[in-house]
């Protein structure tokens, strides 16, 4: 089975998560990942906003474009990196999903992962930080390479955080900028 067959059943499968639980309390509206399934590089972030859920797409909100400013800085465009959230649904009131919510669509995100295999991950904030890493400070960790399990993995800060407290902005474009440099060694 190629790729895009493989995301397509996986994203139809994904998406009926919310008529089988009887404990649902997302949004109904499934925000797949995008870009391309061969992409080296995967970013990774808690769930959409709602925004995303009205679109249907990852990170296209004020938070997205200052992704797509720092995917920039790292000297990468949009269109070469495979975008997702740890949760693809949006949570009420644009909450933290819980950690239930989170066991129950981490097996779809881990089967996406394998799909598109990515060189690099970037975790985009604490939930992707410690669902895919085990990382639990951020703060601390941010701007590092981390390798686990034959992957690797950038810690990073959740843009939407550095959007609703600005003095983060800085401190995201320069981890960004020291990740360009990182992406060459790889």
């Amino acid at each position: 089975m190629n790729k895009n067959n493989e995301i397509r059943k996986l994203n139809l499968e994904y998406s009926k998560l919310p008529s089988i639980s009887k404990e649902w309390d997302l949004s109904s509206r499934f925000v797949p990942g995008e870009g391309p399934l061969n992409a080296e590089i995967m970013l990774v972030g808690q769930a959409p906003g709602r925004n995303e859920d009205i679109q249907l797409r990852p990170f296209i909100g004020t938070s997205g474009k200052f992704l797509d400013k720092l995917i920039g800085l790292a000297g990468l465009e949009r269109g070469n990196v495979y975008i997702c959230s740890v949760v693809q649904f949006f949570p009420p009131e644009n909450r933290i999903p819980t950690d239930q919510e989170v066991e129950m669509c981490k097996p779809f995100l881990l089967r996406q992962i394998e799909i598109v295999n990515p060189k690099l991950i970037i975790m985009l904030g604490s939930l992707s930080c410690k669902t895919l890493a085990d990382v639990e400070q951020v703060s601390k960790n941010h701007g590092k390479m981390i390798k686990k399990e034959n992957v690797n993995y950038f810690v990073s800060l959740h843009p939407s955080a550095a959007v609703r407290i600005r003095t983060k902005m800085p401190i995201m474009e320069k981890d960004f900028r020291r990740l360009k440099q990182q992406i060459k060694k790889l």
